[in-house]
């Protein structure tokens, strides 16, 4: 059930409360009828009905000259339930490299002024936002999603950087972070931006780092968390003139969309990220 709400995106609910959007078919539950839509699906079927409770009512009431009739004969099968929908808090999880291949510390400074830039829109709007660096042998969440600006002021002085590249550990415990956000508030919109050049090469089992990754990647796609599905940004943070494609890869393996930047400020990222949230 909701706890909290969110102004941005909007999301369908299951409690009582929220804007009447549609409707759907709900035999035999009649908590939250909608009635227009109920009665449209009894209509075709009033003839009949009305025959058989008059044969019906004529046996039970022998003798009297007007047997009591419903105007109108609702049975279970014609139950149409309300669809709600409310506007809803949004999860935006940063999946950062933090290995040699890239010019961290530019990436890292745009990164901690998009974070604290979202995280003062959160603090009205309900959004949480996280942030997961990867690097060496694991990945880390260095941010546990929050609204809390003081928190992630803290959290964010110092980020760890240099080592290799275990894509997969990011992606993974990105997914994991989702799904247990997503356990407690099963209404959030969930959001993941991963700045990355799309390269791995550390594995968590015994894939190899690419394929491992991908797999990953795959699985986000395809799982629904709550429920919506997991929308995924990539942002390909590797130069151009040594650009593999491997970035691209990654986003159509997500199932998301890819940006080349190729000198990233907090705005652009902050920008693009807000784009999403309203798409």
């Amino acid at each position: 059930m909701r706890s909290i709400s969110g102004r941005r995106s909007r999301t369908r609910t299951t409690r009582k409360r929220g804007r009447y959007s549609g409707f759907e078919s709900s035999p035999s539950d009649a908590s939250d009828l909608a009635f227009d839509a109920t009665f449209r699906a009894a209509a075709p079927f009033q003839r009949a009905r009305a025959h058989e409770e008059g044969a019906s009512g004529d046996r039970r009431r022998a003798g009297s000259s007007e047997p009591a009739r419903p105007a109108l004969h609702v049975q279970p099968e014609d139950y149409q339930k309300k669809v709600r929908v409310r506007r809803a808090a949004n999860l935006i999880i940063f999946v950062v490299d933090a290995s040699w291949s890239m010019a961290v510390s530019e990436r890292m400074e745009a990164t901690k002024g998009a974070i604290l830039s979202l995280l003062t829109d959160a603090y009205q709007r309900r959004d949480r936002v996280g942030m997961i660096v990867f690097q060496k042998d694991r990945a880390t969440l260095v941010l546990p999603p929050t609204n809390s600006v003081d928190l992630a002021q803290k959290m964010l002085v110092a980020l760890p950087v240099g080592g290799k590249t275990p894509l997969a550990a990011g992606l993974w415990l990105a997914h994991a972070t989702i799904e247990k956000e997503v356990r407690r508030v099963p209404e959030m919109v969930p959001l993941l931006v991963i700045l990355t050049d799309g390269a791995g090469n550390v594995s968590m089992g015994d894939m190899p780092p690419q394929l491992e990754a991908y797999h990953i990647a795959e699985q986000i796609r395809d799982e629904k968390i709550g429920q919506v599905p997991i929308r995924s940004i990539v942002i390909n943070m590797e130069s151009a003139d040594y650009d593999k494609g491997l970035a691209q890869a990654l986003a159509d393996h997500l199932g998301g969309v890819c940006y080349n930047l190729a000198a990233l400020q907090a705005g652009s990222l902050l920008a693009m990220v807000r784009n999403q949230l309203t798409v």
